[in-house]
């Protein structure tokens, strides 16, 4: 199975690069590599995954029955969505493979790890951006695991327990607020998609500023609701110094610089640009990593291919899956939605309403990829709705960050609890409840704000 979907992954990667680089586009081919690796997947999953692919194909053949005419383009469409993200999902994981391999990757971690209290936080939450970035959620267990370990060795079980509450939770905040602006999240990518007009640096600029609220505010809650321990906590050594954290910078920059300039240079979406800069930048770096001993570069590219990406089965399905839902479903439901309704609200009322739309499906379990791909594709034209595309982008980017840190059913959030030893519905509203509905405020306002300048 393993060689079947690393060969099906591979030529689905190849296909979607041709298309978003306008080389070549096979649609076709496209959606029949989407349908084969639903197959390969299907039995090699959970039940829950395979509810999500049992929903697509319940959603395909209703399309199929009700709307003979408009059904296949629709579905190519959908397929189209789907590969995408399956593509640039597999674009990611080769960031995250190469930094397994470094060593000083989990060194970097563990200094920040060790930081005082009167640091620990900002530190954590800067290294979650950075190792966000880096490895996407992959970030939250690394961080989340040096966290934990660290909390372990306090003895005193009172301040064993808020030092390793207040570390995951500077580590999932810090992963939600790269979710705004990032062009390696998977909330940027599926909201350009459907966007096209829109550019990354209109999503991104103020992306960084509801980055900056949601780091903003979760530092400033812990700085005045820190808790008041009965024990004063003895001094720990920090292992380390900032100069660990260079590598991990050095990287990001050279990153973000080549994306930047890539994209400013090439008339393509992000999603082209990421697909190629970041795995090459990957064997970039694993090759400099070769020491004495090490297996040829290309036997570790092959062990990526043939053994981690189908490790990977689940997540495939689960983010396919959704992508694809959240396409095909739109046709179905359109009808039956009242197409006026929406224009009548007042713009900067629907924008708030989006950025609180998102995690309100996410407490029933509606992944946040699924929710804002389905609410864009029913919104009208952005004009009818007296709104800006940016706007809107914005208003549901903030959404999909309070999803990932409410919702019980979000990946981040279950590791955040695992590793917490607490059920994720406590982290969801129990640690991160209050501060969302104060965050989901400053969002709103926000959100208007961009509205406001951007029309």
């Amino acid at each position: 199975m393993n060689m079947l979907l690393a060969g099906l992954l591979s030529a689905l990667f190849a296909v979607v690069c041709l298309g978003e680089w306008h080389l070549l586009a096979l649609p076709l081919v496209e959606a029949v590599l989407v349908v084969a690796i639903a197959v390969v997947l299907f039995p090699n999953v959970t039940n829950g995954r395979r509810a999500f692919a049992a929903v697509a194909a319940l959603l395909s053949a209703a399309l199929w029955w009700l709307q003979p005419d408009a059904a296949p383009d629709a579905l190519i469409r959908a397929a189209g969505n789907a590969g995408m993200i399956g593509a640039y999902f597999c674009a990611l994981a080769t960031l995250q493979y190469a930094a397994g391999l470094d060593p000083s990757v989990t060194k970097a971690g563990r200094f920040l790890a060790s930081q005082p209290p009167g640091r620990r936080y900002l530190s954590l939450t800067f290294g979650s951006q950075l190792y966000s970035n880096l490895l996407g959620y992959g970030a939250v267990t690394l961080l989340g695991s040096l966290a934990s370990a660290n909390a372990q060795q306090e003895t005193n079980p009172e301040i064993r327990y808020h030092r390793r509450r207040r570390m995951l939770l500077a580590i999932h905040r810090g992963f939600c607020s790269v979710l705004t602006w990032s062009p390696l999240t998977f909330s940027t990518a599926v909201i350009l998609s459907f966007y096209p007009a829109l550019s990354w640096f209109d999503l991104a600029l103020p992306g960084i500023g509801s980055s900056v609220i949601i780091a903003g505010t979760g530092w400033a809650l812990d700085t005045v609701f820190k808790p008041k321990l009965t024990t004063a906590a003895p001094p720990r050594e920090v292992q380390g110094t900032w100069a660990l954290m260079m590598p991990m910078v050095w990287l990001f920059l050279i990153l973000a610089a080549l994306v930047a300039t890539l994209y400013s240079l090439f008339d393509v979406r992000i999603v082209a640009v990421v697909m190629i800069v970041v795995p090459a930048l990957s064997v970039a770096w694993m090759a400099t990593q070769r020491g004495a001993g090490s297996p040829p570069l290309w036997r570790t590219c092959m062990t990526f291919l043939a053994q981690v990406l189908p490790g990977y089965k689940g997540e495939l399905m689960l983010l396919m899956s959704a992508g694809y839902i959240g396409a095909v479903a739109a046709p179905l439901m359109a009808p039956y939605l009242g197409a006026g309704a929406m224009p009548q609200i007042p713009p900067w009322l629907m924008l708030i309403g989006l950025v609180w739309l998102v995690p309100l499906l996410g407490q029933i379990g509606a992944n946040p990829l699924l929710s804002v791909a389905l609410i864009i594709s029913l919104l009208p034209a952005p004009e009818t709705l007296g709104a800006s595309a940016t706007a809107i982008g914005v208003a549901l980017i903030c959404g999909w960050a309070l999803c990932g840190m409410t919702s019980p059913f979000t990946a981040n959030t279950v590791l955040v609890a695992r590793l917490g030893e607490v059920p994720a519905r406590k982290v969801g509203l129990g640690w991160n409840g209050p501060y969302a509905l104060i965050t989901g405020g400053l969002l709103s306002l926000w959100v208007v704000a961009v509205w406001a300048i951007t029309g």
